[in-house]
């Protein structure tokens, strides 16, 4: 496949531990496979919560894995004025509008929670703010999205009812997940994106914004979750431990086979590790395209 290109987009908020591993090693995994190009976007958007030299830390953590990017990283800091531009377009057309609501106005008028676990934003403010300065601004949804998934199949979801307009700019004047990773993918001409299933439920907003922007959608593939002992999801803010690096290549071996990939038993380096993953990923792309 000509022209692949793929990332991993860690957030700087603590180091890389083992889900984190999983969804770095399947991203550089796919490009490989695919014969493309891997690069590694840092996702300090949210500031506050990045503490210093924390990118630097899992940039070395990546760099002692073997995982190297194809070009230099580069950071959502950075990208203000990008973000700020297509922000302007989607005012400009319609697509987005400011909003007054407190998060207390917003908790006593929004239904259940939806299954991403925020509130179903309830379109107070669609026609205006009643002369209120606008505190944030938000995305106007419409309709179902429908979108393939590499592994998990046909996926649907219906922005209107499940996820209700959802925020671009926040009320701290920070700049939210959604439309950053949205304008970073287009503007780094990302073509596949390889991540974890705890993502999945992100994408069809994404997808929205691709066509309101009038951005090509890339390929999705979402990976299993790799879950803690208490049968939660293995995160930062679960208290994920930081991987231990002493022995890289037993860390590779043990992300590979929460992949699905067995490795011959024995002492093998790092290098090793890789380009034996490399070639069961191709087999597995193979097997996934033949069966589609």
């Amino acid at each position: 496949m000509g022209g692949y290109r793929g990332r991993f987009a860690p957030s700087p908020t603590g180091p890389l531990h083992a889900g984190s591993l999983v969804a770095a090693l399947a991203s550089w995994l796919d490009a490989r496979a695919h014969g493309g190009q891997w690069l590694v976007r840092i996702e300090d958007v949210d500031g506050p919560r990045c503490p210093p030299g924390m990118a630097e830390l899992i940039l070395g953590q990546l760099d002692a894995l073997g995982l190297q990017p194809d070009e230099p990283p580069v950071r959502q800091s950075h990208s203000g004025d990008l973000y700020q531009a297509a922000l302007d377009r989607l005012i400009a057309s319609g697509h987005a509008y400011g909003c007054a609501c407190t998060r207390a106005e917003i908790a006593a008028a929004a239904g259940p929670r939806a299954k991403h676990g925020e509130l179903v934003y309830p379109g107070t403010c669609r026609k205006g703010t009643n002369g209120r300065p606008v505190r944030a601004w938000r995305f106007r949804v419409e309709g179902h999205v429908d979108w393939l998934d590499r592994r998990l199949g046909a996926q649907s979801q219906d922005l209107e009812t499940e996820v209700g307009d959802f925020v671009l700019k926040r009320a701290d004047g920070l700049w939210a997940y959604q439309l950053a990773v949205v304008v970073d993918d287009a503007d780094q001409g990302i073509t596949d994106i390889v991540r974890g299933e705890d993502l999945a439920d992100n994408t069809p907003r994404q997808i929205a914004l691709q066509r309101a922007l009038g951005l090509p959608t890339p390929r999705y593939l979402h990976t299993p979750l790799v879950l803690a002992e208490d049968g939660h999801k293995l995160s930062k803010q679960n208290g994920a431990a930081a991987l231990d690096l002493r022995d890289p290549a037993a860390r590779l071996r043990e992300a590979a086979h929460r992949l699905g990939m067995r490795l011959p038993q024995g002492p093998l380096g790092v290098e090793d590790v890789l380009a034996g993953v490399v070639s069961r990923w191709e087999a597995l792309v193979r097997d996934s395209a033949g069966q589609r």
